[in-house]
């Protein structure tokens, strides 16, 4: 089976259009990602095979979702961890990992692949809001666009790049020269923290989540996380109807 992604342009054309109409599409993301990514999935899944860690986890198959969604057992882990980092943030923005899931099933189709190739991507899909915890990052616009530009500086793929362009971009339509700049600071500074950290694609999740917060950062490379303040849909459509 190919493990080279195809690049649809139409495609992922039709998404940008939904998801300017509606950034809170989380599907079109997905889908996005999907049809602009190009080789780049491909050579993640290389460098995954390559580290002791990915290939245990390539020889396990572990689903992290059975754990990321049993909240009972987040809620056992011990205060200050990073799995309750992790239910702190699911449970704040309404979110699930199986709704995570769920969201990337809704984009659509996917050419043929490796059974590898898609395990690596579904589990980069799956662990996505403990990339949140992690660094910091809220669920918000900018959070989510800042995080993206850390993946970035992670995985350069072309699909990511390609959003987190476009976050940029947008940002020159906020009224307020100050929120503006520092949307961008942000944005911009999480490719720089992603650049400095560990390579967080083939760590072992299932083994840190017990482990303290503060020490997972610190043996990942991950800076302490940013002050700012969270934008969300409703603020902006608000700002847009008082301008």
């Amino acid at each position: 089976m190919p493990t080279r992604s195809q690049l649809e342009p139409r495609r992922a054309l039709r998404a940008i259009r939904a998801l300017l109409d509606n950034p809170e599409d989380l599907p079109q993301v997905f889908t996005i990602i999907e049809s602009l990514s190009g080789p780049a999935p491909a050579l993640l899944l290389g460098r995954f095979r390559r580290t002791p860690s990915g290939a245990r986890i390539l020889d396990q198959r572990p689903d992290i979702v059975t754990i990321l969604d049993d909240r009972d057992g987040l809620r056992r882990l011990p205060e200050g961890s990073l799995g309750r980092a992790y239910l702190g943030f699911v449970e704040s923005e309404n979110i699930s990992a199986a709704g995570i899931r769920a969201a990337s099933a809704a984009g659509g189709f996917r050419p043929p692949r490796s059974s590898e190739f898609e395990f690596v991507k579904d589990r980069l899909r799956d662990t996505h809001d403990l990339w949140h915890a992690l660094t910091g990052y809220q669920g918000d616009l900018v959070g989510e666009a800042a995080l993206l530009s850390f993946i970035l500086a992670q995985t350069w793929n072309p699909g990511v790049a390609f959003i987190v362009a476009t976050a940029l971009v947008k940002t020159h339509g906020q009224p307020d020269p100050a929120q503006r700049s520092e949307m961008r600071r942000l944005i911009v500074d999480g490719f720089r923290r992603g650049r400095a950290a560990a390579w967080l694609p083939a760590q072992e999740w299932e083994v840190l989540l017990a482990r303290p917060l503060d020490d997972v950062r610190h043996r990942l490379g991950i800076e302490p996380p940013p002050n700012y303040e969270p934008v969300r849909p409703a603020d902006l459509r608000a700002a847009a109807m008082a301008a």
